[in-house]
Parts: structure tokens; C-alpha cells; sequence
């Protein structure tokens, strides 16, 4: 199966219809791996089906994003999107360079209850990202 298969199985099963369009933004999603923002989704659709435009990239990507099988993370003031191929999955953002790197959701389990224990606040961490400077531009600064 595809990267990107699963994702097309359960976009058919919430009742939506495997449109020419939404296959190929979920290609185009699966063909790299990481973040990719929305110019290169739609330049990449684009080569290959000239009658896209970029509403329908923005739309298809809201839609999955609102299935929960794409993630959209802020990266340098741009969105970027990726696919969700785990149920947990977090980020670090350098404000520098604008790299995002993944980390292991064990690192927020003591966060997660400390929020209920002390507030009594259940908080939604299956998707979350960490502004800071990456390890290179750290060192760059000093």
C-alpha cells in the first residue's frame, strides 16, 4: 500500500469521494517526507493536472486537516502540512531557520498530568509544537 493509502481509505470511509484532486494534494503530501507548504503542493499537482488551482489545494487541505489526517504546523509565518501517520505527534520549530523536527510524545506525559492534576485541565496534546533555536542556530548565536 501507499504512504498515503490509509489516508485515502479513511477519507472514502467519512464519506467523502475520492476526487482527481484530493489524490493527487495526497501525493503530493506523501511524495515528501516532513513538512511541505502549500506553494509546493500545488506546483507539484500542478505539473501534472494544469486545471488545479490553488482554492482547491487550501480546501482540500482544511478538509483533512478537520478529518485529523493531515497536520498544519506554522512554520516561519508559513503553514506547512503533513501527513498523520500516527495517532501522536509533536514538534520543535526553530525561529531561526524555520526547521521543524519531531519529538517523542513521552517527553509531554508529565506535562499532560500535571495540567489534570493541578488544574483539573485535560489538555489536547495528540498534535503540539515548541517554538525555540535548533541545536545549529544556538550555536551560530554564541
Amino acid at each position: 500500500m501507499t504512504r498515503h493509502g490509509k489516508t485515502l481509505d479513511k477519507l472514502k470511509e467519512a464519506g467523502y469521494r475520492l476526487t482527481p484532486q484530493r489524490v493527487m494534494v495526497l501525493a503530493a503530501l506523501a511524495g515528501k517526507p516532513g513538512h511541505i507548504g502549500v506553494d509546493d503542493i500545488f506546483r507539484q499537482v500542478h505539473a501534472s493536472y494544469p486545471y488545479i488551482d490553488v482554492a482547491t489545494v487550501y480546501r482540500t487541505l482544511q478538509l483533512l486537516k478537520v478529518l485529523h489526517l493531515v497536520t498544519e504546523l506554522d512554520v516561519g509565518g508559513s503553514a506547512r502540512y503533513e501527513l498523520i501517520e500516527t495517532e501522536v505527534h509533536h514538534h520543535m520549530v526553530c525561529r531561526n531557520c524555520s526547521r521543524a523536527f519531531d519529538f517523542s510524545p513521552t517527553y509531554l506525559e508529565e506535562f499532560h498530568h500535571r495540567l489534570i492534576q493541578e488544574f483539573g485541565f485535560e489538555p489536547d496534546l495528540e498534535h503540539f509544537a515548541i517554538g525555540g533555536l535548533c541545536s545549529a542556530c544556538a550555536r551560530e548565536r554564541r
